[in-house]
């Protein structure tokens, strides 16, 4: 079985019931270890930068990597963890926070179009389109009636993105409420980590069980083979890591990805 399938949104997806303190790769019998699951991130983070090179260079894929999950869940670490060893050169990181009066003003799609991968370019979006069918359903600025309207318009923009040769991967972070709970007390506890809270962040978790609702909506109405979810359990940092890594080695390797042919001209010239 190819881990990509471990982790592939089920079909009658429950949330409450899919255990975010599981770890589907650890091997039977073998005991908890984070230093492992390091190690071999590592490993999977520098295949990943190796394929990046050849990614770049060959300019014929283009690939768009939304993380998406409640607060805490670990969207920036993952970001440092799995792609932290890629040139920078051939990757961006994307983090949508609240729209701006310019981009209200435009339909909801209007500022995420611009931000999705060019020829040779791996894009990581820390936050996403999604937010306009989860914070705004959640808090009723929206009804049902526009929230499926709105499921329509991503599934046909994701199908045109994928259309035009981008390869699409969702993950979902899934963290317990309980593990939200510690991390977001560490925060508050460390005052080095105080610029990483914000007091919303207290008001929002009143929330979970609506905001658990909607993403299991969300990830059900917009799961699709050429744009798969992919539910991550997240209380484990390491594991959520490796799971990731392990999914993107497994479809950079699908690519058959090649350096461009050199040109023969080349082979005339002497540098004096």
């Amino acid at each position: 079985m190819n881990v990509s399938e471990l982790f592939r949104a089920k079909k009658k997806l429950d949330l409450h019931d899919d255990d975010a303190a599981s770890k589907p790769l650890m091997p039977a019998g073998k005991k908890d270890d984070k230093a492992e699951d390091k190690l071999q991130v590592g490993k999977l983070a520098e295949r990943i930068a190796g394929y990046q090179d050849v990614f770049y260079a060959a300019r014929q894929h283009k690939l768009l990597v939304v993380l998406q999950g409640m607060d805490t869940a670990g969207k920036d670490g993952t970001i440092r963890g799995v792609f932290g060893q890629i040139d920078p050169l051939g990757i961006r990181s994307v983090a949508f926070k609240a729209p701006t009066q310019n981009e209200r003003e435009h339909d909801y799609l209007w500022r995420v179009h611009p931000q999705v991968p060019g020829q040779g370019e791996i894009v990581i979006f820390n936050r996403s389109h999604y937010e306009d069918v989860l914070i705004t359903r959640v808090h009723g600025w929206i009804d049902e009636k526009e929230c499926q309207r709105r499921f329509a318009q991503i599934r046909d923009f994701e199908r045109m993105l994928v259309e035009n040769g981008t390869v699409l991967l969702k993950f979902f972070l899934h963290i317990s409420k309980d593990e939200q709970k510690q991390r977001l007390q560490a925060r508050i506890d460390d005052p080095e980590k105080h610029w990483k809270f914000d007091p919303q962040d207290l008001a929002e978790r009143k929330y979970w069980t609506e905001y658990q609702q909607a993403y299991q909506q969300a990830i059900q109405e917009t799961d699709t083979d050429h744009a798969p979810w992919y539910v991550i359990p997240a209380d484990s940092k390491t594991h959520r890591n490796l799971a990731i890594a392990s999914i993107l080695v497994e479809v950079l390797e699908k690519m058959r990805l090649a350096y461009p042919p050199g040109n023969p001209d080349y082979a005339k010239l002497q540098v004096e």
